[in-house]
């Protein structure tokens, strides 16, 4: 059984979007292994995103990220990773397909409904990180 972690981001958060968006996900077959909503703070946003920190709209993304509470959701399944990306669609809502939760739901790159574990290893690291 593969884990993954999925962010319920702040635009979904405020849109009231996060039942449609986990219902797409069991609807899949996933599984909910454990779920919090919290608050991101700077330490965990810098280690979240410690590989953009070089890039012109890094404090962009943290103040984006940090601006309301936020659905951190540890997910279960064959392939989940895998699976919850197919689901989701690509990162830029504008460029997602129909269908997809993205291009369904999502706005643009940054607003984008949710972040996901792009492999079985960062999976690993991000439970770890928001499921100390």
């Amino acid at each position: 059984m593969e884990r993954t972690l999925i962010i319920l981001k702040p635009d979904c958060m405020r849109r009231q979007l996060a039942g449609r968006v986990i219902s797409r996900l069991e609807d899949a077959g996933l599984r909910i292994a454990d779920c919090k909503i919290m608050v991101l703070d700077e330490k965990l946003l810098n280690e979240h995103y410690a590989h953009l920190t070089h890039l012109p709209f890094f404090l962009e993304i943290t103040d984006f990220m940090e601006s309301v509470p936020v659905m951190v959701i540890i997910l279960e399944g064959n392939g989940a990773v895998e699976r919850v990306r197919n689901l989701l669609g690509p990162t830029d809502s504008q460029k997602a397909p129909a269908g997809t939760i993205r291009g369904d739901l999502g706005l643009d790159k940054m607003r984008n409904i949710a972040h996901a574990s792009d492999s079985v290893e960062a999976a690993e690291l991000e439970v770890a990180r928001f499921f100390r």
